[in-house]
């Protein structure tokens, strides 16, 4: 098979801002990988949650590292393929590149939409939410607006853990509270930027004031130490998201969190992020899939698995003003996989691939 590797850049309509910083642009990495007249496409998008940060420097280096390696592999190949990104140490997201790709070859060769050959049900899907970043309040509550007149933006998740403390953070969530539509359910997220004593007064507060869940209240390096405190004192469901990257981290987690996120880009691709699934189920986790900056690409890919979520938050590409993509389509605040082979996704031009 074949392999094309080329940069994209992607710029935000609204710089989002969480407790790390803020983010104005992304360049990712398109993968394509051709065979027998196929060509499937992938994406690699930077993050940098955890011990080694995945930079698109870092990425484009491990793609061009093994695309010889992996040439003389078919698409089909699969077990073989994973060997090979196991042993040469392939960052995780460069590595979701590939499995994109190639789920996305496989889907275009049997003539099937991903989600219909892993026999989902669209219907299952739950709507997404759609993210309010660190601000004031009053940049909160024109954020909000922007939503409504873009989408009919039924679910907010809020962003939280200012560096201004925790009275911020409630002023800003109160703003946001009143700004949206009265049915709309509240979701919060604080990317790790409370400490312990913080994160139990906020979760009770949280609770009063109608917010469903909360998620990474804690900072990943303190978390395994301090969740189950918090889980025992908050009368909010815990998730996880830079606590959790792959299937073996979960069972460490499933007695102090009520659930995960699961994001392509740290999980490895398609194939770990369906594991990891089957994994928490298993252990009785409720299951989220996130995004980074992708594009509608990435998006489009995690949505194939989106029947098998309990909740969706895979609104990065909805704040772009250029992606150069089209794929899964908003459907009464559900982002749904069309029925085109594969992952479905074309590029704004050319229309479907």
């Amino acid at each position: 098979m074949q392999i094309q590797i080329q940069t994209f850049t992607v710029h935000k309509r609204f710089p989002l801002t969480i407790s790390r910083g803020t983010t104005s642009e992304s360049t990712n990495i398109l993968v394509k990988i051709q065979q027998e007249n196929i060509e499937g496409w992938g994406e690699a998008s930077p993050f940098s949650v955890g011990e080694k940060p995945q930079p698109t420097t870092i990425l484009q280096q491990a793609l061009q590292q093994v695309t010889p390696t992996l040439e003389k592999f078919n698409p089909l190949e699969r077990q073989q393929i994973e060997q090979v990104l196991t042993e040469l140490q392939i960052p995780s997201a460069a590595r979701a590149g590939i499995d994109m790709a190639l789920h996305d070859w496989v889907g275009k060769k049997v003539g099937l939409p991903l989600w219909r050959l892993w026999g989902l049900e669209r219907d299952r899907i739950v709507p997404i939410s759609v993210t309010i970043g660190i601000s004031s309040p009053e940049a909160a509550r024109q954020r909000v607006r922007k939503w409504l007149d873009f989408i009919d933006a039924r679910v907010l998740k809020i962003k939280l853990g200012s560096p201004e403390g925790i009275e911020a953070d409630k002023a800003m969530l109160m703003a946001v509270k009143e700004e949206a539509l009265p049915d709309a359910l509240l979701y919060v997220d604080a990317n790790g930027g409370w400490s312990l004593e913080d994160a139990v007064k906020m979760c009770g507060w949280l609770a009063k004031v109608g917010v469903t869940y909360v998620e990474q209240p804690l900072a990943a390096v303190s978390a395994m130490k301090d969740l189950p405190q918090l889980y025992e004192r908050s009368p909010l469901p815990i998730f996880v998201d830079e606590s959790c990257f792959t299937a073996k981290d979960i069972p460490h987690l499933a007695d102090r969190v009520h659930g995960i996120n699961i994001k392509l880009m740290k999980s490895g691709g398609l194939t770990e992020a369906m594991q990891m699934v089957y994994v928490a189920k298993a252990c009785g986790l409720q299951v989220m899939f996130g995004c980074y900056s992708d594009s509608c690409l990435a998006n489009t890919a995690a949505a194939q698995l989106a029947p098998l979520a309990d909740y969706l938050d895979l609104d990065s590409h909805l704040n772009l003003i250029d992606d150069p993509f089209t794929g899964a389509v908003m459907e009464k605040g559900r982002l749904l996989p069309n029925d085109l082979p594969g992952l479905g996704v074309g590029d704004v031009g050319a229309g479907s691939a």
